[in-house]
């Protein structure tokens, strides 16, 4: 699951988007997922992205991300599911504005 977001939208958890508890909202949904979640972590900014292409048998390296988009990844969880009905519930619990959900190959 690639969890993508406005890069220009602020995703800092806020003290007032807290529970009364002053519990992380993430962690109710870790909490749902449990060994579903196989591993995840968030991303550094678009701004500290670094692409490397090959072009002509030549290394080109350039700072940024490869595509200028509103949208962009900012973390993954890589989750163990029985069918793509299960990952959608997941994804759809996570939060964050968009989750793009793809099978892993193998």
């Amino acid at each position: 699951m690639l969890v993508c977001w406005d890069q220009h939208d602020d995703v800092e958890i806020r003290a007032e988007d807290l529970p009364d508890d002053g519990e992380d909202p993430m962690r109710g949904w870790l909490q749902q997922t449990g060994e579903r979640r196989l591993h995840g972590w968030q991303l550094q900014p678009p701004a500290l992205a670094t692409t490397v292409r090959r072009l002509d048998g030549t290394t080109v390296v350039t700072d940024g991300p490869f595509a200028e988009t509103k949208e962009q990844i900012g973390g993954y969880d890589l989750l163990e599911v029985s069918d793509r009905a299960e990952a959608i519930a997941i994804a759809a619990a996570h939060g964050l504005q968009t989750r793009d959900l793809r099978p892993v190959m193998g």
